[in-house]
């Protein structure tokens, strides 16, 4: 901890800190989803590690000043390795009365409040459902926290009263102020967020003058307020060098579908639905038109999923992306692929559920539905990426597995690592694994005979192009008869199909990785087993718990259908298995089915992540009893 001296009259205690979470929360009308994604740019450009959590309302325009309507945005940063958004906040800056009530239970005791305090009128304490006469900032009910009051409202409309905007677009810039005080309270520049507006608003010249104002403003409210006497110093993390750059986890995805692409030599086609919490993956695509991606914006989930089977039939890298609802109109389309035995991602982006549920709120409670979800016999490939730049990984592994084994593939994402973003080392090319595609140009069996079903050693079938002369075949959803692909009613030939078809997916085994701990060794008393997002509070409660002196370690999957082919050795080595899930325990019955295991399950199906102190507590309650 240093002092300085900014100015006669005033200095300024500097603490220096291995991290901070700073909750950004206010009216879903108040940009703090912007100004929460500027600050963490910002971060990861000057060397921290992060990890976010956007967390906001369905509704496209939600209650105004109610409990409902609250938006908020997360951001843990640190000069050590991150792996969560932090389960309290360090820093909380309330936009109104209702940001406030919605997060303060999850500010630390001691932790900062910077309250806008015309957010704190009577009509928004009512709208708050505060009683009458009461308002949080003033009844002492706070005191157990640095509190800071900024009519922050009244600063922006001083600020840019002789600019000649309106009202609206005035109210639309506090949050810039916002952003510049937290950028001088945490000792960041303001240029990344002053090109952003450059460049944002470069056809509204007027508009990028007034938030380029208003966010020097907030810096040097800051820099000049007496009772602002502390900044926080957080130092770059010491992380492998190379090139990053911060992604969100919808954005990884599409750069490695785009990346299979280019490896493979295959076209990209995206035939998609909008739908919350995956559509940012169409967007994202629809950019690259000159890498000759294609993106088709159906009528509807099923419009989707057909034309990217198309797609893939005539020879390309055919994709799909939707979330839950979207999934279960799928289904049909996705058994056809299974039967056409043709190259199909089909990428869920979970939220919860069932029905329209809780759109923009994370859960993992699509696992069995991407298991089982289809009629008859229909098993496909299913991955799960776990964090935000392991969607890159795990897209392009996705597309990897279909194409070699002429499989569809489902990729379960979620919404919260979709949204959440963290720093990512980019791989260079030849860094990436290869993907081997070959179609066939000629007849594979004696006599110039075409048998469009005959397998290799994987026991997959051969891709053909369609209008590839002399290889002409029949395709379509009845059952094929075995290598000739006629159409076949045949009862033992229908159970040969269907045993191919599974001993085709069961045999991906053979080409993936093996199970391996990631923290703690492989005879511990504990295991914790996890899939999907739940892998860096895992990690975190994993890893502390293992320097408090407890025996337990973590396995965490990305591959579920088939499961690596030592799993089931690897979890008889555990005195006992533990299975956090955001859903009621899908991956536990799979586990227990499969390998007979006792595992213990551990749901949280709150729309939100577990915290690292929940499976802390949980780790300690199993390791005592």
């Amino acid at each position: 901890m240093e002092t300085v001296e900014l100015k006669a009259g005033k200095t300024t205690e500097v603490i220096e800190t291995d991290r901070i979470v700073v909750r950004f929360s206010g009216d879903s009308g108040d940009g703090m989803q912007l100004t929460g994604m500027q600050f963490s740019d910002t971060a990861a450009l000057f060397g921290n590690d992060i990890s976010t959590f956007p967390d906001y309302p369905s509704e496209i325009r939600a209650p105004i000043g109610t409990v409902a309507g609250v938006s908020g945005f997360q951001v843990h940063f640190g000069s050590r390795e991150i792996f969560t958004s932090g389960d309290e906040y360090d820093v909380l800056v309330a936009m109104n009365a209702a940001a406030l009530k919605v997060d303060l239970p999850k500010l630390k005791k001691g932790g900062i409040i910077i309250a806008n305090s015309a957010g704190f009128d009577k009509k928004n304490l009512n709208l708050a459902q505060y009683p009458d006469g009461v308002n949080p900032l003033e009844d002492g009910t706070l005191s157990n926290y640095v509190l800071q009051k900024v009519d922050i409202t009244k600063h922006t409309k001083d600020c840019l009263a002789e600019t000649g905007l309106g009202m609206k677009d005035i109210e639309r810039s506090k949050n810039m102020f916002v952003l510049g005080l937290l950028f001088w309270m945490f000792d960041k520049p303001l240029d990344h967020t002053l090109k952003f507006i450059e460049e944002k608003f470069s056809k509204k010249p007027e508009i990028a003058e007034a938030n380029e104002k208003t966010l020097k403003a907030g810096w040097a409210y800051g820099e000049n307020t007496e009772f602002f006497t502390t900044q926080f110093k957080v130092s770059a993390a010491k992380l492998p060098s190379g090139i990053y750059r911060s992604i969100t986890g919808n954005h990884a995805t599409a750069i490695g579908l785009i990346a299979a692409s280019e490896k493979s030599g295959l076209p990209l086609f995206l035939g998609s639905y909008p739908i919350t919490p995956a559509t940012d993956i169409l967007h994202e695509l629809s950019k690259y038109k000159a890498n000759g991606v294609k993106t088709l914006q159906a009528e509807d989930e099923i419009a989707g999923i057909c034309s990217a089977i198309g797609a893939s039939y005539a020879g390309n890298l055919g994709i799909t992306t939707t979330s839950g609802p979207g999934m279960a109109l799928k289904t049909e389309a996705l058994g056809l692929a299974t039967m056409l035995e043709i190259p199909l991602v089909v990428i869920n982006v979970q939220r919860g559920g069932p029905s329209t549920g809780l759109p923009t709120k994370t859960e993992q409670a699509d696992l069995l539905m991407a298991m089982h979800g289809r009629h008859g016999e229909a098993p496909v490939a299913v991955l799960a990426a776990s964090t935000p730049s392991d969607c890159f990984e795990m897209a392009y592994e996705a597309c990897r597995i279909s194409v070699e084994h002429m499989t569809p593939v489902i990729l379960l994402t979620d919404g919260y690592i979709a949204n959440g973003s963290e720093p990512w080392m980019f791989p260079t090319e030849d860094q990436l694994k290869p993907i081997k595609v070959q179609f066939l140009d000629k007849p594979n069996a004696e006599n110039d005979v075409l048998l469009p079903y005959k397998r290799d050693e994987k026991l997959v079938r051969p891709w053909i192009k369609p209008g590839t002369k002399g290889l002409e075949h029949r395709i379509g959803g009845l059952e094929k008869q075995n290598e000739t692909g006629n159409v076949s009613y045949d009862p033992k030939n229908h159970e040969t199909m269907v045993g191919l078809r599974a001993a085709k997916i069961a045999k991906i085994a053979d080409y993936i990785p093996l199970a391996k701990p990631e923290s703690g060794n492989e005879k511990a008393k504990l295991l914790v087993l996890g899939w999907g997002s739940t892998s860096g509070s895992i990690k975190t409660a994993v890893i502390e718990s293992i320097a408090e002196g407890y025996d337990v370690a973590n396995i965490h999957l990305k591959y579920i259908n088939p499961f690596p082919k030592n799993l089931g050795e690897m979890l008889k080595g555990y005195d006992q298995v533990l299975i956090p899930e955001m859903n009621c325990g899908q991956l536990l019955e799979l586990i227990r089915s499969k390998y007979m295991v006792p595992a213990i399950g551990f749901s949280k199906v709150q729309g939100l992540p577990f915290t690292t102190s929940e499976l802390k507590e949980k780790i300690k309650q199993l390791l005592k009893d």
